[in-house]
Formats: structure tokens, C-alpha cells, sequence
């Protein structure tokens, strides 16, 4: 009979899914392993690079019901993704305003609209991610907004004047075409911000308080360092190795918003158009 068949398929096509996660063993293991340490990709970079590397396809979507299956509950991958997870959400913003407390500061209402559609290179955004509340260091964050290209620097205390010599020092190797504009938040950490637009020759903006979506890019790459700095390690205690480590990686890891290329070679292809 017809329903007798179609219960028998439907029994037959669920035994094999258990049997064969992923469609086949070889996307199997390439899934398992590039989610986790050391290259903690998304399974929005891993579903854009498999097809250059193994010659295999799967999709996103195949990529998140397979880690939150319950056939791979007891690995635990959803502690891989960016927000580590435990079950899918979705993302609400707030909607808070108030004015800056920096004297001097420029609004990001006043900052050029080509920055926000990310079609030129030179726009950065910056900001400092903490460990423990009594640590003396923090680590300066700094991404350009076009390429995602990041950098890292231990930061010795919380004080203006050391985020700026940072930025100077960090951002000073790069051409005056590839430093435009730097967007911060309204941390004291920022109150140099005129010394660092004089001395690095650039355009400095601040976000309206508490609207750390304006600043996007380096909150997205906030999460991904999360993911080796977890919030309460103490950066006190890390060794510089260890952030040029992170640094590397984050350059190196292939972004489906870039075509799957990486950061790194992303800015070498807009070093090579601007010398």
C-alpha cells in the first residue's frame, strides 16, 4: 500500500541520516575539525571554503542543525561558534542615546556616508576589550573596516595617553591613503582622540553612547577573540607570543564577506592598489 511504503522510506531516510551526519565522512571531519581550535571558523566560513579545499559542498544551515542536533549534543560544538550558544537566538538591539562626555568630540552623525557602505579602504574602528575588572591591562583592538583586517595590542594601563601611542605606533606603518578615519566609543581611553587625528592625519568620530552597533566591525571581532581570551581570563597574565597568535589568526581566517578570502590578502590587494 502507498502509506505502508512512504513510512518505510521515511523510516529508511532517517537511519541513514543518523548513519552518515554531514552527507559523507570526509565533510564530517572537515566540519568537526575546522570549528575547532586552532582555526574556529564560522559555519558560514566553513561552508564557503570546503569547495576550494576538499572539493565537497554543505551548506550553512546543514552546518548549525548538525551542531545543535542531538546526535552531536555530547561534543558540545555550539561552544565553538562566536557567541558559543547554547541554543540559536536572535540579535535585539537597544535603543539608548545620550551625548558624548569628550570635549572636542566629533559625532558619528558628521562622519562621510561612503564609510558606512564599506567601499573604500582607510576606515577603522577601535576599541578595548578587558579581562578582569582589577587587571591593569586591557588589549586595543583596532579593525579596518573594509578588509576586517585586525590589530592587537597589550595595552600596559587604561590611560588616553597609552591608546593613542598604540594607535600611532600601530597605525603609522600603513599609507596615508589606508587611514581615513578611525570610529571609537565614548571611553576615557579615547580623550586623546586630537593628538591621534593630528598625528596620524586622519578624521576621528565617536559613536553615540551606548550604540556599540555603530562601531560593528570591531564588536563582530570582539566575539572572535572572545573565543580565545574568554571574559575573566586575566590579560594581565597573557604574553605578548600569545596576541601576535591570536592576530595572525584572525588575519588568516578565510570571510564569507570577503569572498572567502582572508583579511590579510584582502589588504595586500588594497596595499597593492593604493602604492
Amino acid at each position: 500500500m502507498p502509506g505502508l511504503a512512504h513510512e518505510k522510506a521515511n523510516k529508511k531516510a532517517l537511519k541513514q541520516r543518523q548513519k552518515a551526519p554531514l552527507k559523507e565522512p570526509a565533510i564530517f571531519l572537515y566540519v568537526r575539525e575546522h570549528l575547532r581550535e586552532p582555526f574556529f571558523q564560522t559555519p558560514d566560513e566553513i561552508s564557503g571554503r570546503i569547495k576550494s579545499d576538499i572539493g565537497k559542498y554543505i551548506c550553512v544551515e546543514s552546518i548549525y542543525q548538525y551542531i545543535y542536533s542531538k546526535s552531536a549534543k555530547r561534543s558540545k560544538l555550539w561552544q565553538y561558534l562566536t557567541c558559543a550558544r547554547k541554543k540559536r537566538m536572535k540579535k535585539n538591539g537597544r535603543s539608548v542615546h545620550r551625548d558624548s562626555k569628550i570635549p572636542g568630540s566629533i559625532s558619528i552623525d558628521l562622519r562621510p556616508e561612503i564609510v558606512a557602505l564599506r567601499v573604500r579602504p582607510g576606515d577603522w574602528e577601535t576599541d578595548n576589550v578587558i579581562g578582569k575588572v582589577t587587571d591593569q591591562t586591557v588589549l586595543s583592538v583596532t579593525v579596518e573596516r573594509l578588509s576586517r583586517y585586525t590589530i592587537l595590542s597589550k595595552l600596559a594601563d587604561r590611560l588616553a595617553v597609552t591608546k593613542k601611542d598604540a594607535l600611532v605606533r600601530r597605525l603609522g606603518v600603513f599609507p596615508k591613503d589606508l587611514r581615513l578615519t578611525l570610529t571609537a566609543d565614548n571611553g576615557s581611553e579615547n580623550s586623546c582622540h586630537l593628538q591621534i587625528s593630528e598625528e596620524l592625519e586622519l578624521l576621528m568620530f565617536f559613536c553615540h553612547a551606548y550604540h556599540s552597533w555603530e562601531k560593528g566591525s570591531v564588536e563582530n571581532m570582539n566575539k572572535r577573540i572572545r573565543r580565545f581570551i574568554p571574559k575573566g581570563v586575566s590579560i594581565d597574565s597573557l604574553p605578548e607570543k600569545l596576541i601576535r597568535q591570536v592576530e595572525w589568526i584572525l588575519n588568516n581566517t578565510p570571510r564569507k564577506c570577503l569572498g572567502y578570502l582572508t583579511p590579510q590578502e584582502k589588504m595586500l590587494q588594497l596595499q597593492s592598489c593604493t602604492s
